[in-house]
């Protein structure tokens, strides 16, 4: 399967955020890291976090772990460039961290307008394995051209968390803690020898061809391969066949649309958020085949 990358170029410049558009440059050798930068700065606050619907679905002007999230998987793709941002967000996750060392789902949301459901009912005292995960796994990958993130403390209280509470997982658990929870235990294993214990723990729970239906989803909604195990070499890919993973590979370059770009299997809670999904997943699969060897 051929991926179209003139027809996405096409549809980026037509549908996406500037910070995608921005990404996708640096994507294809036609941009620099400092515009990437400077587009996500139009998400940054004052203390360090993100917020301004980095999360397309959540669109609250004030920091929260998921534009933490956002931020920081875009500061992959920026490297040590990002260094500054990095242990800034950091910094400010430190400040989010709950006593027991996790993060909340979201904090308190004062402008929900247009937020999803999920996000302005969060309960702010309670952590959650699932976004705690899914931001410590992205803070190891920046942590790779960008070694201080690795020292910083956040980073080991939030690993912490998150071995203890994979312990606590079981077969009832929600397909998406339990895909950012292995994606967690692929990152942290070079560090944390226990993380590949774990990840040999939680090889029962995960189906051999990675599908799991997101429970309060849309019908067509699951977790797949990729979600568990989006980069090769880690010990997350040894969940799955290896033709398991090709075939989700093919699957995914397929999913180019007419117009050049990709979609989500999920519903968005405004319009803005709709067009932004798919402008944010086009570039994600590019990033994805890329680094895959699909591109």
């Amino acid at each position: 399967m051929t991926v179209d990358l003139a027809a996405a170029v096409d549809f980026l410049a037509g549908s996406a955020r500037v910070l995608d558009r921005r990404r996708a440059d640096l994507l294809f050798g036609t941009g620099g890291t400092a515009p990437v930068l400077a587009a996500l700065d139009g998400y940054r606050n004052p203390d360090g976090g993100y917020g301004w619907g980095l999360e397309p679905d959540l669109r609250s002007v004030t920091s929260q772990p998921a534009g933490a999230l956002h931020a920081l998987e875009t500061l992959v793709d920026t490297g040590a460039d990002g260094a500054e941002r990095a242990l800034e967000i950091c910094d400010w996750l430190t400040t989010a961290t709950l006593p027991d060392g996790g993060l909340p789902f979201a904090l308190p949301v004062p402008d929900p307008a247009a937020c999803a459901p999920f996000w302005a009912s969060a309960d702010p005292s309670r952590s959650s394995l699932q976004i705690t995960a899914v931001v410590a796994a992205t803070a190891y990958r920046v942590a790779a051209s960008v070694p201080a993130v690795a020292g910083h403390p956040w980073l080991a209280t939030a690993t912490g968390s998150c071995l203890a509470a994979v312990e606590r997982i079981h077969a009832g658990t929600h397909a998406m803690e339990l895909a950012f929870a292995v994606q967690f235990l692929d990152a942290a294993a070079a560090v944390r020898p226990e993380a590949a214990t774990a990840m040999d723990r939680l090889r029962e729970l995960v189906p051999g061809d990675g599908l799991l239906h997101v429970a309060g989803g849309a019908p067509e909604e699951f977790m797949r391969p990729l979600d568990f195990a989006p980069h090769p070499g880690g010990p997350a890919r040894t969940l799955f066949a290896p033709a398991v993973v090709e075939a989700e590979l093919d699957r995914l370059a397929a999913g180019q649309q007419d117009d050049g770009g990709w979609t989500v299997d999920f519903v968005s809670y405004s319009a803005a958020a709709t067009l932004e999904w798919r402008g944010r997943r086009t570039v994600e699969a590019l990033l994805l085949l890329r680094a895959n060897g699909r591109l």
